[in-house]
């Protein structure tokens, strides 16, 4: 065996062990959303994203206007922005 073989087997297991060891840990914790998000009336969520205190929730309208709605963990309304095209 040369030493070239040696270091490419070495490496290959180093990658198995590695990916082993990544894909045993819980990789994020579940999206804990609220039981209900109501949305203001004739708006369809598009989009939903979360980040450590909030809960961002895109919507469009029969008009076709979008909106990003900003909420708190437990739904209540914190911020709206309008998206201009």
């Amino acid at each position: 065996m040369t030493v070239l073989t040696a270091t490419m087997i070495l490496g290959l297991l180093t990658i198995v062990v590695m990916f082993v060891i990544k894909f045993m840990v819980p990789m994020t914790k579940p999206l804990a959303l609220p039981a209900a998000i109501a949305l203001p009336d004739g708006q369809t969520a598009t989009a939903i994203t979360q980040g450590l205190d909030w809960i961002g929730v895109v919507t469009t309208d029969a008009s076709g206007i979008e909106r990003i709605h900003i909420l708190n963990l437990n739904g209540t309304p914190r911020q709206v922005i309008s998206i201009t095209p």
